[in-house]
């Protein structure tokens, strides 16, 4: 991975992450400090921010960890002005807090519904909304976590369906209305991730992985770092003139459909 870009690309440059004390965010906290960047990460327990942020400080990187909850919009923008305080001016932005649970409709509830659409949807907007003063402009990317259950219908997973589509749209709209100021907002569509916890509660045995894989063009997972590298290409210059962009990595299913999750499921 260390070859596919030159040393030093964010150098200069403060991130701001949410949900970045694991999983994808975590992994592109550790791209953006390899390559330069000063990094504020967020999410919900402290612990588990100052774990990461030793890791990140142990390669080398300067970062620091704020608790907040992506659904509580005043603790968000604490978090997103401390970090501010201690970096400097924000040039990127990640929004990837999210919530998921496997499940039919009818066995959601209304307030399990609104859970998801909280972090996911609502999470995704404050984020933008709070950091958006703080940005450095121009040059400033912001890059959304968002999902290919956004435009495939997928069964167990309504709640996530309905939230990642309004991340997309909202993605196009801040490129419009945010274009002027030099802010460019793009987001990243990832298909199965290995190693993360939603695949984990997706596909919960080896058999069941290999199965899933089996309707994957690619026939594999994605890795972490695969969409750390996508992330950081589009916060570095090289996508300088990219905007409402939704970059799908997924190995291809996509292609294949709401078909292969049917089969998955035995329907």
């Amino acid at each position: 991975m260390a070859g596919i870009f030159r040393d030093g690309l964010l150098t200069g440059k403060t991130a701001f992450i949410t949900g970045g004390g694991s999983g994808i965010n975590l992994r592109i906290a550790e791209r953006f400090v390899d390559q330069g960047a000063k990094v504020g990460i967020t999410g919900r327990k402290q612990e588990r921010l100052d774990q990461a942020v030793a890791a990140l400080k142990a390669r080398g990187g300067e970062a620091m960890g704020v608790a907040s909850d992506v659904r509580d919009y005043a603790a968000l923008e604490t978090a997103v002005r401390r970090t501010r305080e201690s970096f400097g001016p924000i040039d990127i932005v990640i929004c990837g807090a999210a919530g998921n649970f496997p499940s039919p409709a009818v066995g959601i509830s209304a307030n399990g519904f609104k859970a998801v659409v909280d972090i996911d949807l609502l999470g995704t907007f404050s984020t933008c909304r709070a950091a958006y003063e703080h940005l450095r402009k121009p040059g400033a990317s912001i890059v959304s976590i968002s999902a290919t259950q956004a435009y495939i219908p997928t069964p167990l997973q309504a709640h996530v369906c309905a939230a990642k589509a309004g991340i997309d749209i909202l993605t196009k709209t801040l490129a419009l209305e945010w274009g002027a100021a030099g802010v460019r907002v793009n987001a990243i569509s990832p298909g199965p991730v290995d190693d993360t916890e939603g695949m984990r509660r997706l596909t919960p045995s080896p058999e069941a992985k290999d199965k899933f894989c089996s309707t994957i063009p690619m026939r594999r997972y994605a890795t972490k770092d695969e969409i750390a590298d996508l992330a950081l290409f589009l916060c570095s210059e090289a996508a300088g003139y990219i905007t409402g962009a939704i970059y799908v990595c997924d190995g291809g299913q996509s292609l294949v459909g709401s078909g292969a999750f049917m089969g998955q499921l035995g329907m």
